[in-house]
Order: structure tokens, then C-alpha cells, then sequence
């Protein structure tokens, strides 16, 4: 199953809502707002950590491009994707929950 996250964890509780639900192993992408959750600089970077230990954890490059950041910006472990690679996630790991 694909979660697809689209705030940032500082603006919505999306991401703690999806772990209540989501199965270790299964794939999280962060989009939009949401790839402000993956960003080593900020608070939350220890728990993005954790994250990609546990999920297949992935971020929309050109989302992150898009407010200020490369991908020397996220967290080891978050694999970013461009709009192709994030079509065929969803296409691989379907169904998909987004969380808003």
C-alpha cells in the first residue's frame, strides 16, 4: 500500500495520522508541503529517520526543488523521485491513502 502525505508535519497531523494505520514495509511519499517532513535541517528529521527504517520512504524532487532545497536537503534513506518515478510508486504499490 502506497501512503501518499501532501502537508508538513509542522502545518497538519497527515503523517501521524497515516502511521496509525500504515504497515512497517509498506511505502510513504511525501508531496507538496509534505516534503518539509524528510528535511534533515529541521526538527523532525529524527523521526524522518526512523521512518525510512521502518517504510519505503520517498519524496517528490521537483516538490522539494520547488521551496528552496536539492536533495542534499532530506534525511538519508528518503529516495526522491521525479513526476515519472512517482507515477510508477503508485502504480507499484497501489492501493494509495492519501492523507491530508
Amino acid at each position: 500500500m502506497l501512503h501518499m502525505v501532501n502537508k508538513s508535519p509542522f502545518q497538519a497531523n497527515a503523517l501521524e495520522s497515516c502511521l496509525k494505520v500504515a504497515k512497517k514495509g509498506s511505502a510513504i511519499l511525501f508531496l507538496e508541503n509534505g516534503v518539509i517532513g524528510v528535511l534533515s535541517s529541521t526538527s523532525f528529521a529524527d523521526k524522518a529517520k526512523e521512518l525510512a527504517a521502518d517504510y519505503k520512504v520517498y519524496a517528490v524532487g521537483p516538490d522539494l526543488q520547488a521551496r528552496g532545497f536539492d536533495e542534499t536537503a532530506v534525511v538519508d534513506g528518503v529516495t526522491l523521485v521525479d513526476y515519472a518515478g512517482f507515477v510508477d510508486i503508485v502504480a507499484q504499490n497501489g492501493p494509495v491513502q492519501s492523507w491530508f
